[in-house]
């Protein structure tokens, strides 16, 4: 497809009347079961319906993390699996400028780059092309049932939940370090029709501790939904919800107060802003946040956060 800016494509497919399933920005819901068979080529499939739960939506961190190597193709199919319709991913840029899925800046804890490249340390995702990358195992160091699972592109990565029906969380990881990548990721979201949102924050929501790059995202596409991970003080949130839809704190720095100050004021899209919470790994903690009024939770285990939120 011929490359064209991400205004230009915001401009022209936020135009198309395309009404999706269950909106984010409204209340919170989760589970339900995928459309069966892939998405067709530059859309992304409806998302079924989702199951009614009492509480806020689950978000499988890095996919489904704790059954599966990190932000990878099968991490996303097992948060399919469990049920998981909202998937959190991490990107960032090759030096030949592909868009991949990695949480950390380095690829020596998640792949196997210091046995196929031993002279590259300290082994900088910036510094290897989508060629070397691609040759790298990022499954066996989770587990043998694992091995050859590959760092995925942004790209195929969308493919992969637009086949399973699910919703992107998407974290730009140490954006700083990658100038331009705004732009780059809103191009390759438009080439995989991830832009036709009838209203924000249907499908997408994009976000980055770095409130400067929330700040970018907003401007060059503002009907995109965005989010803004950290705790502001209080003096702030009003601040930070002129660009970000969410304001997305650690769960040990939450209160019932704090969650009441951020969900008062309304965000870029004249909604109020959305609270999700990281990173909720037990079902105590998910009561407890939930009993504090979160939006979402957003967890390496959507399993357990689900049993737990059902049970109460």
């Amino acid at each position: 497809m011929p490359h064209t800016s991400a205004t230009d494509w915001v401009h022209w497919l936020l135009g198309l009347a395309v009404v999706w399933a269950v909106p984010t920005l409204g209340p919170a819901t989760d589970g339900g079961t995928a459309p069966a068979g892939p998405a067709t080529a530059g859309a992304v499939a409806p998302v079924a319906p989702a199951a009614p739960l009492d509480g806020p939506a689950i978000v499988a961190h890095r996919g489904a993390s704790g059954g599966a190597p990190e932000n990878t193709l099968a991490a996303a199919d097992a948060a399919a699996e469990l049920g998981a319709v909202w998937v959190e991913t991490d990107v960032q840029r090759t030096a030949d400028g592909e868009l991949i899925l990695l949480h950390d800046t380095t690829l020596g804890r998640t792949t196997d780059v210091e046995e196929v490249f031993p002279d590259r340390a300290p082994w900088n995702v910036s510094d290897f092309t989508a060629e070397e990358i691609a040759r790298l195992d990022a499954g066996s160091w989770f587990g043998e049932e694992f091995a050859g699972e590959a760092v995925p592109t942004l790209a195929d990565f969308l493919d992969r939940l637009a086949a399973n029906g699910q919703r992107l969380l998407l974290e730009m990881k140490e954006p700083e370090l990658y100038p331009g990548i705004e732009e780059e990721i809103l191009d390759v979201l438009a080439d995989e029709g991830w832009l036709r949102e009838a209203r924000p924050g249907d499908r997408l929501v994009v976000q980055s501790f770095d409130a400067a790059s929330v700040r970018t995202v907003h401007e060059l596409a503002p009907d995109v939904a965005t989010g803004f991970i950290g705790n502001p003080a209080v003096a702030d949130i009003a601040e930070h919800a002129a660009f970000a839809d969410q304001i997305n704190p650690r769960v040990s720095e939450l209160t019932a107060d704090y969650v009441a100050e951020l969900q008062s004021v309304d965000g870029p899209h004249g909604e109020p802003v959305r609270v999700q919470t990281w990173t909720v790994n037990d079902g105590p903690t998910a009561e407890r946040v939930t009993g504090l009024g979160v939006d979402g939770v957003i967890t390496n285990h959507p399993e357990l956060i689900r049993e737990a939120l059902e049970a109460r």
